[in-house]
């Protein structure tokens, strides 16, 4: 009877999915306001808007608060902003008026904060800020912070070179276009590993390179979580789908971890994916030419691995795995799939509407 039941209630959840939804979907996507409707009864965007509220909370905190952990991304993506304003062409007389007197305080906040002093975040901050009252030209809303900046001792200390905006080096690269191709066809995902560990200045080398990838306002909202103890490994490379069969030969997996408390704004939820993905792929042309190989792992939106994610790394709520990625000595005997690439022309066009 009990069998009989399960059988009923299964054919009755196949009916809904592939004939019911459907429908509502239909209706849903011709009416604007009905798919938030939708997903009001939904768990599947649940712990997103929970992490990008509670992001957004916490950067506001932060601007009222320097000495929370969240100000350097205020004081990053404001110092970023002054960059883009020195360099301009043509460059205005007057700029950045309306965020100066936050920036100055969050920098003077964190300057005079014992962990944060000697930082190069402070050095940078100090040097931009010390290149923008140069050139800036008399305000009712920028003297008053000028004043305050200047005054502050550590306004004092002259390191060189300055870290202010430069003129690009236009010396030929160490590297042609042919290295380049090179590179990513060697660059596989390799999911067959000796048993050998993966030194970690390897590892550091490589997120050297990997820190330098483009970043929204430069806030670098996100960090790499390496896991080369054995014990460790095995229980973080359990997590996500799909390692199943060969998680248990990696020597070192690594989960790229984003921070929504970069951000004041929903609109910017999905930055942390954009950084997070360019960092990966740095980091996997980092480790091919040291020698070692690697293998992205998908990270799907799937509430159960999230949560055993969320408390393998005891991450804040408002953290989220970007993507995990294992990493080590390939194996020579190991095969890897061919994976073939689309056409130049079907991912290609120009100025196509």
């Amino acid at each position: 009877m009990l069998g009989r039941f399960r059988r009923l209630y299964r054919a009755f959840k196949q009916t809904v999915a592939t004939r019911w939804l459907p429908l509502v979907w239909r209706v849903c996507v011709r009416v604007p306001g009905l798919p938030d409707l939708y997903y009001c009864f939904s768990s599947a965007f649940r712990r997103e808007h929970r992490a990008v509220l509670l992001g957004k909370l916490q950067h506001q905190q932060d601007m009222h608060d320097a000495s929370q952990a969240g100000a350097e991304y205020t004081l990053r993506r404001n110092i970023h902003r002054l960059e883009k304003g020195i360099i301009s062409r043509p460059r205005r007389s007057v700029f950045a008026a309306d965020y100066i007197g936050d920036t100055v305080g969050v920098y003077l906040a964190l300057a005079n904060s014992q962990d944060c002093r000697d930082r190069p975040l402070i050095q940078w901050a100090r040097d931009v800020l010390g290149k923008y009252f140069d050139i800036v030209g008399e305000d009712a809303r920028v003297d008053p912070v000028r004043e305050k900046f200047v005054a502050h001792d550590s306004f004092a200390i002259d390191p060189t070179p300055l870290l202010v905006p430069y003129q690009r080096d236009q010396n030929p690269l160490r590297i042609d276009y042919e290295g380049l191709a090179e590179l990513a066809w060697r660059r596989r995902s390799v999911r067959w590993y000796l048993d050998k560990p993966v030194p970690r200045d390897i590892i550091d080398r490589a997120i050297e390179v990997a820190k330098l990838s483009p970043s929204a306002c430069n806030r670098q909202p996100f960090e790499f979580r390496v896991f080369d103890d054995p014990k460790l490994t095995q229980e973080v490379a359990d997590i996500p789908g799909g390692t199943k069969g060969f998680s248990h030969n990696f020597p070192c997996v690594i989960v790229i971890v984003g921070d929504l408390r970069a951000y004041f704004s929903e609109r910017d939820r999905h930055v942390i994916y954009v950084d997070g993905g360019l960092a990966a792929m740095a980091f996997q042309f980092a480790l091919e030419v040291q020698g070692v190989s690697s293998c992205c792992i998908n990270w799907p939106d799937i509430e159960s691995r999230e949560q055993r994610m969320a408390e393998a790394l005891n991450l804040d709520p408002n953290q989220r795995p970007i993507m995990c990625l294992s990493l080590g000595f390939a194996d020579p005997t190991g095969q890897v799939p061919y994976s073939q690439k689309k056409s130049l022309d079907e991912i290609r066009s120009y100025n196509k509407k």
